[in-house]
């Protein structure tokens, strides 16, 4: 079903520049793929540091997670609005204005003496950030000619997806070597870099809209965002029943309806046409990057818990443990537009979700605690080639779907969708593991001391830890806790593969049937 929408805007490049030879787009790909590294390395290096920050600032594990979790509620719910003011004031002023802010908290956070500062400082750095990761790919799909654009948005989603792996690795091995708040310097440095490439590289462009810029639907979006990622980041700490968690969720339902019924209203002067969900390719690739990223993050949540208490692994090796994972992803994100341009976008899409679906289903399958690493590498090497072929071109999908005009909200509206599946995927695939954990621990704690066998129901790492005060029993509790939570991984890896299969179908009845960049009158 197709939409024909009269011209909204026109973009154009504002700084008296022609077309951007080949030189000069290896540059701005450059430029923009270390401006997005310096986000999405912020998003995961904390959760490595999270003892650390409890014992410095004295913090319950409630603040720590605020602070962790703070950062990515301010980068999803500003995105959109964020995206849209790009697209009329300028992008390159845009993505100058985040990094420098980026960078300036970044620079308060490694300095923070309290948790308050801390997290106002993460609130600030989300801000920034907010501006910047949707300019990334707003630059790319308004600057790089069509034949080059498909490889272009490869590295982003390349970046875009290993890139928290990569961030961890190196947070992680700054913990290993130097203090806590080291972390903060490779995003801060990465966004020095952006910056001054970004002054000398990136060219400006911007929309002339004849329409006022969407100001209630901008708010309506921002609070239904905070409210649904809200109770996916808090729901499993506070309870899903619990007043505040039940809250959050009416008013992010409310905001959503609104804000779509809003939108309807609003039409050609709306924030985000939402009829254009009616086109396969918009569709299909929100769903498929929703799904896609939510289970990689689930997997994340899984695999750590199961390097370091299954295996015993330290925190550095857990996270090199994931590195192949993350390189088949990134290879295959560069590989992915050649195979849509050869067997095109719903074909590869279906290879690439087909391969993912195969990875989880490996993993359930073989994990085990005697076979160690080698029982779960082959499929993480299919999950990420999957994933890496799935993400460009859904990616591509989704920013052909506006105008080029519009890139920038096209760009942001990726953007919610991927930080919407990482919160989703990690609080199901989180639940399910914690609830097949303890189903699985019950029948094995016999003999147990009672207030042992309550602590060990509260996770593996809680079994490990209380294990030597159970004398005799200790090397039966490790083991017994080591064998549920390998059950209780099945069952979480199982039920994403159920997810995973039921996104193969889709793709293959009702994927994109082509991503040619859809103009707006183009001509003006």
């Amino acid at each position: 079903m197709s939409i024909n929408q009269p011209p909204r805007a026109t973009a154009a490049p504002t700084d008296g520049e022609g077309t951007p030879d080949a030189r000069q787009l290896r540059a701005i790909l450059i430029t923009v793929s270390i401006a997005l590294m310096a986000v999405i390395a912020s998003v995961s290096g904390l959760n490595v540091a999270q003892t650390h920050m409890a014992v410095e600032f004295g913090a319950s594990q409630t603040t720590v997670l605020w602070i962790i979790n703070i950062y990515t509620l301010a980068l999803a719910a500003l995105l959109l609005p964020l995206g849209a003011i790009g697209d009329r004031l300028g992008r390159k002023p845009m993505l100058i204005t985040g990094l420098v802010i980026f960078g300036a908290a970044g620079v308060v956070a490694g300095l923070a003496p309290s948790a308050g500062i801390m997290i106002a400082a993460r609130v600030a750095s989300g801000v920034g950030a907010a501006m910047i990761m949707p300019i990334t790919l707003a630059v790319i799909t308004s600057t790089f000619p069509e034949e080059e654009r498909g490889k272009a948005i490869g590295v982003w989603t390349g970046v875009a997806g290993g890139g928290g792996i990569l961030g961890m690795f190196l947070s992680a091995l700054l913990i290993d070597v130097a203090d806590w708040r080291r972390l903060f310097v490779l995003p801060v440095v990465l966004a020095v870099v952006a910056l001054v490439m970004t002054l000398k590289s990136v060219p400006n462009s911007r929309e002339r809209s004849p329409h006022s810029f969407d100001t209630i639907g901008a708010l309506v979006s921002t609070i239904a965002v905070i409210g649904l990622i809200f109770v996916l980041q808090e729901g499993p700490e506070r309870g899903w029943t619990a007043p505040i968690t039940l809250i959050s969720l009416a008013v992010g339902v409310a905001a959503a309806i609104a804000f779509v019924a809003w939108e309807l209203h609003r039409r050609e002067a709306s924030l985000l046409d939402v009829r254009l969900f009616r086109e396969r390719g918009l569709a299909s690739g929100s769903i498929t990057l929703l799904v896609v990223f939510g289970v990689q993050a689930g997997i994340a949540v899984v695999l750590f818990p199961f390097f370091q208490a299954v295996l015993g692994w330290s925190g550095l090796l857990s996270t090199v443990a994931m590195m192949p994972m993350a390189v088949m992803m990134m290879m295959a994100s560069g590989l992915a537009p050649t195979m849509v341009a050869r067997i095109g976008a719903r074909s590869t899409m279906t290879v690439g979700v087909a391969l993912a679906t195969l990875g989880l289903a490996l993993m359930a399958l073989f994990v085990s605690v005697d076979g160690g690493y080698l029982s779960i590498l082959a499929g993480m090497l299919a999950m990420g080639t999957g994933m890496g072929l799935s993400m460009t071109p859904s990616t591509e999908a989704i920013t052909s779907s506006l105008p080029r005009a519009e890139q920038g909200v096209a760009s942001a509206l990726n953007d919610v969708t991927r930080e919407f599946g990482t919160a989703l995927g990690v609080a199901m695939l989180g639940a399910l593991l914690a609830d097949g954990y303890r189903g699985a621990l019950d029948g094995k704690l016999d003999g147990i001391p009672s207030g042992a066998a309550d602590t060990a129901r509260e996770g593996i790492a809680n079994a490990i830890e209380v294990a030597p005060a159970t004398g005799s029993h200790a090397q039966d509790l490790i083991h017994a806790a080591q064998r549920s939570f390998v059950d209780g991984w099945q069952q979480a890896m199982w039920i994403g593969a159920a997810v995973m299969a039921a996104l193969l179908v889709h793709v293959a009845l009702r994927g994109p049937k082509s991503t040619a960049p859809l103009q707006a009158n183009a001509d003006g």
